[in-house]
This record gives C-alpha cells, sequence and structure tokens, in this order.
C-alpha cells in the first residue's frame, strides 16, 4: 500500500468514535493482539489517548514493549489511517482522565451500564507518524474544512478557562488577586503584574497586589487620570504602550525644547513609570464590573512588541473575570464569630522578643511602626483597633464582622472594601514589620500574631 504523511489536525473525523479503530499491540515475547476499540481520543498535536476499560491484554502489552499501531477510519469516506503509536503513561486523575470518563459514564447511563462501563485510566501515547492505507476505498479525499481548525481549541483558549475557573473557586480574595498574577506568568509569560484598586473617595489606585517585583510596591499609589494605568481607570479601555522608551524620548524632547522656550505653563510633572525602571512596553486593562470601576490590571514587560492585540484580548477577558470576583470577594467575607477570639497572646517571658513601637498619629489618621511610615488612612485605623484590643485585652482572633460595624473605622456603609483594606494592611505589615502578621483563619475571620511585644503611643499631631 501507498503511504502518505498526515498531521493530527487533519484528521478530526476520524476521533469522534463513530467508526470503532482497530488496537495492535505486541507482547515482550512477540505475541501480537488485536482488539477494537470505540475511540481514539485527541490530546495535543502529538498525542492521543485510548480508554482503559476491559483491555488488560493490551494494558499490559504495552508496559512490557511500548510500540502500538492504531487503525482509524474517516466516517465520511471510510479512508483509513495508521497511527505509530509509543505509550507514555496512563492517568487516572485530572481533566483528561475526567473528561473521557464523564464522557463514557454518559453514553454507559442510556443503555443502563453506567457500573459496567467504568474508565479505570486513560493511557496516553506519543504520536510517532501518520499514514493513509490506500485501496479501502474509492471515494475522494474531502477538503480541507473549517471545522478542523475549530475542532482542537487554541491553547490560549484552554489557559483562559483554566483560570477563570480558578478565579470562580477562589473563596478569599488574597487568593483570588495572587492566583490570577501566577497564572498570568504560568499560562501567558507575563512575568510581571500589579492589581490596583480604585478608592473613589480620594480619586486614587492603590496597588494591592504584585507579582514578579524584587519590591512588591504594595500600597502605592497612581492617581486617576495620571500616566497609563490612571488614564486608563479614567476612560474605562484598555491601553498598550509599545516601544516606551522611543515614545519617552521623543515627549521629552518635546517637553525640554518647550521649556528651553518658556512655554512652562502647560507642563505637568513627569509621572514616574511604576514596576519595572526599565519597561519597553506596558498594558493596563480596567476592571469593570456592572459599569463600576474596581480597579486596574496592569502588566510590564522589556520587550518592546510584548503586547499587541492578541494579549489586549486575552488580557481583557481575564479583566472581565478579575473584577467580578474582585467586587464578589470584597462584599462577602463576613462569617459567624468564632469561640476563639480572645486567646491571650504569646507569653514575653517564653523566649527572647524584641519590641515594636507603634505611633498612631490622631490628626491624618497614620502609623508609624519604630519611626517609619507603615500606613494611614482606614487600614491605620483598623490596624490600631487591633493592636490596642491586643494589649488591653489579649485578643488575637478577630472578625471582619465586628469591624463592619464598628463606627470609629468610619467604613462606608455600601461598598465598603474592607476586605481589600486588610489585605493591604497585610501586606503592608509583611513588608515593614513582618513579626506582626495578620493571618487569616478562614472566611471572614483573622488573628494578629506577633513575634515581639508591642509597645502603642497614640499621638494627636
Amino acid at each position: 500500500m501507498k503511504k502518505a504523511s498526515f498531521l493530527i489536525e487533519d484528521l478530526w473525523p476520524c476521533f469522534q468514535g463513530m467508526v470503532p479503530a482497530a488496537l495492535s499491540t505486541c507482547a515482550s515475547d512477540g505475541t501480537p493482539n488485536i482488539t477494537f476499540i470505540s475511540q481514539v481520543y485527541y490530546v495535543d498535536a502529538t498525542h492521543v489517548a485510548i480508554s482503559f476499560q476491559f483491555f488488560n491484554k493490551t494494558h499490559r502489552n504495552v508496559r512490557e514493549n511500548p510500540l502500538a499501531c492504531a487503525v482509524v477510519l474517516d466516517p465520511r469516506t471510510l479512508h483509513a489511517y495508521r497511527f505509530h503509536l509509543r505509550y507514555d503513561h496512563s492517568e487516572a486523575t485530572g481533566p483528561l482522565f475526567e473528561s473521557m470518563s464523564l464522557q463514557l459514564q454518559a453514553v454507559a447511563s442510556y443503555s443502563g451500564m453506567t457500573e459496567v462501563f467504568r474508565l479505570q485510566a486513560a493511557d496516553v501515547y506519543e504520536v510517532l507518524g501518520v499514514e493513509r492505507l490506500e485501496g479501502f476505498t474509492r471515494l475522494p479525499i474531502p477538503p480541507p474544512s473549517e471545522r478542523s481548525s475549530r475542532l482542537f481549541i487554541d491553547p490560549n483558549v484552554v489557559s483562559l478557562r483554566l483560570i477563570a475557573e480558578r478565579l470562580n473557586q477562589a473563596q478569599m480574595l488574597d487568593e483570588a488577586l495572587q492566583g490570577a498574577l501566577q497564572m498570568l506568568d504560568d499560562f501567558f509569560g507575563f512575568h510581571h503584574a500589579m492589581i490596583l484598586l480604585a478608592d473613589e473617595r480620594n480619586a486614587k489606585l492603590q496597588t494591592i497586589a504584585s507579582h514578579g517585583y524584587s519590591d512588591n510596591g504594595v500600597g502605592s499609589e497612581v492617581g486617576i487620570g495620571e500616566g497609563l494605568i490612571g488614564m486608563v481607570a479614567r476612560a474605562q479601555r484598555t491601553l498598550y504602550l509599545s516601544a516606551m522608551d522611543h515614545s519617552l524620548r521623543y515627549a521629552r524632547a518635546v517637553r525640554g525644547r518647550a521649556e528651553a522656550l518658556g512655554q512652562t505653563e502647560a507642563i505637568e510633572r513627569e509621572i514616574p513609570l511604576p514596576g519595572l525602571p526599565d519597561a519597553a512596553s506596558q498594558i493596563a486593562v480596567p476592571l469593570v464590573t456592572r459599569g463600576r470601576l474596581v480597579g486596574v490590571l496592569a502588566v510590564e514587560s522589556k520587550d518592546p512588541l510584548a503586547f499587541l492585540p492578541r494579549e489586549n484580548t486575552l488580557l481583557s477577558i481575564i479583566g472581565l473575570h478579575l473584577a467580578t470576583t474582585i467586587d464578589l470577594l470584597s462584599r462577602d467575607q463576613d462569617e459567624i464569630p468564632t469561640d476563639r477570639v480572645g486567646q491571650a497572646p504569646p507569653s514575653p517571658e517564653s523566649r527572647t522578643m524584641s519590641t515594636r513601637r507603634f505611633s498612631f498619629f490622631q490628626k491624618d489618621d497614620c502609623i508609624f511602626v519604630d519611626g517609619n511610615y507603615l500606613i494611614r488612612n482606614v487600614p491605620a485605623k483598623i490596624l490600631w483597633r487591633l493592636l490596642t484590643q491586643y494589649r488591653d485585652e489579649g485578643r488575637v482572633e478577630f472578625t471582619n464582622r465586628e469591624l463592619r460595624m464598628d463606627a470609629w473605622l468610619g467604613l462606608p456603609e455600601y461598598k465598603d472594601n474592607l476586605e481589600t483594606r486588610l489585605i493591604l494592611l497585610r501586606r503592608r505589615l509583611e513588608q515593614k514589620c513582618p513579626d506582626v502578621r495578620l493571618v487569616q483563619r478562614g472566611r471572614g475571620r483573622f488573628a494578629l500574631e506577633a513575634d515581639a511585644t508591642i509597645e502603642l503611643c497614640e499621638k494627636e499631631c
């Protein structure tokens, strides 16, 4: 028979299970075995999978001799194709196994065979080559179909689905934020990214999570309307800048010329670039839900052409999911108070402990630790409330609910962003005072842990 090479992607009808396939294997002593299988499953451009249900001989053979052949038929023309295979591994858990098992169970349920047709494993084979076997039929080969390109999903689409699933399953806002940034790196190679949340009252964006930077920058602020991130927040439209170094050189040259001519009335201060000092390209995506700005997702790269229309679309889709998740988890973190509230702090006598001195300035709601600025505004008042109760009452566990009921904190009645404020406070403590920590204890509950003796000082100005 004449042979011709084919790509797996060209043979999408053969993977639909309309015509059984023949699988040939051989034991270590040379004894052949041929069995019919209901379906060969497409895995990727170089792998297929075969369900392990009843074929114990096949399953045993490929572990002794990994080479196998599968003959599949195109149901439209009955053209035959031989797959030269090498057994790679088996999967008894995970997405591939679950997908194949669910499909098998769905078919079995129609015939009352659910308890019989149970998938034991998905045997994955590497495809060494594919050839068409001449002589089975005289029907012409169908021309390439658009369905062929649509059948095999772009890996980017799969990655988008996994990110959406991860965000959907997140129970804590911090978990969702850090998980999203990590997956942007893992799936798309976006090594430097940050999430800033909107503070509408102060017309600011505040960094709440970052990934890939030596200094995580949590707590840093960008004014709405300032720089790429601020402009995107104001316009609520995705924007990316390529070859920024060239654009900035041009803009600075024009600025210098205007300053030399004394035309300074329209010149404003230059906005420093966030994150990477040598970023060559940036993209910022508004996080908007129900028409309301939640924040901005910003990604940077040293590659001047890192962000093009493809990345624009991918990040815009992720931004929609991220905005909804942030909105949901920011306002849905209350939990029934726990009886563990009221535990005493560790005894200083049990070990040698350093001393942390926290100073609260009433005039501007600002906290310094050991003389260095830590945090301000509502997160500062939250921390001060926790520290005073820790000192005076020996409390170490607290709930979101009690903070929302504390009038002194001044949280707005609607959309108080309490969870995001707690994340910001937690991150600032990690940066500036790692021996005093806020640790999540479950949904709507957290603990204040200290490996230092705490001293408090309240000042009016």
